[in-house]
């Protein structure tokens, strides 16, 4: 592990690649906040932030939360004694834009991000592995029709209960958020690898073997003196 340098790192990868549970992984290993918009957006509102109590305004209207509003959330959020020592940022930036407005927030704070890490999954991999998802309608215990099949199909093994698939996890629908994603969010590769900062690693196969690619980039960034 990288000894006083700060690791500050997006996360990246189109939806279902895995960025929540390598997320989980990383904080505990370099002992660093796993920060997700969401996550800090329900903070902010949840204590009546000022910038809080201006997102609940779009909110309340039914409208998105804009740029400039979830840049002034995640300066709030990376002020904070726990992002001393990095964090690894989930879910943004998602546009170019966001990525300029984060880059200039982190230079006005005299830090920078140590690296983007993309975690590559195939589109049809990602339409298997989210239309495949079931859900128990009793304990929200989650299973997977081919990679946790529950042992009397259609129950949950937990409770019993039957099991469903959520909406947005219909092909029709995960087709949709992938389109999404490549249009979006895919141009942040470009972004990142044109500042030296994306690191790109397999989104397939066994989990703890992504975690050690990942942990090894992350080392030698860390150990080369360009954070």
């Amino acid at each position: 592990m990288p000894g006083s340098k700060a690791i500050r790192v997006v996360l990246m990868g189109p939806p279902g690649c895995g960025k929540g549970t390598q997320g989980k992984m990383l904080e505990a290993h370099y002992s660093v906040p796993q920060l997700s918009t969401g996550d800090m957006l329900r903070a902010a509102l949840r204590n009546e932030t000022p910038v809080g109590l201006k997102a609940k305004q779009y909110m309340d209207r039914g409208e998105l939360v804009p740029d400039e509003v979830i840049i002034g959330i995640m300066r709030e959020r990376l002020a904070s004694q726990d992002c001393k020592k990095g964090y690894l940022l989930d879910g943004f930036p998602r546009t170019v834009a966001q990525a300029e407005a984060l880059d200039k927030l982190l230079e006005q704070s005299g830090t920078k991000l140590m690296a983007a890490v993309n975690l590559d999954v195939p589109d049809e991999e990602v339409v298997k592995r989210l239309s495949g998802r079931r859900q128990c309608r009793v304990c929200g215990t989650g299973f997977h029709v081919v990679f946790k099949k529950p042992v009397r199909e259609g129950r949950c093994d937990a409770c019993g209960g039957e099991l469903y698939q959520r909406d947005d996890d219909n092909e029709t629908t995960v087709r949709s958020r992938l389109s999404v994603y490549n249009k979006q969010t895919a141009p942040l590769l470009d972004y990142y690898a044109s500042r030296g900062l994306l690191l790109r690693v397999p989104g397939t196969g066994d989990i703890d073997n992504i975690f050690k690619q990942i942990c090894s980039l992350i080392d030698d960034k860390a150990n080369s003196g360009r954070s």
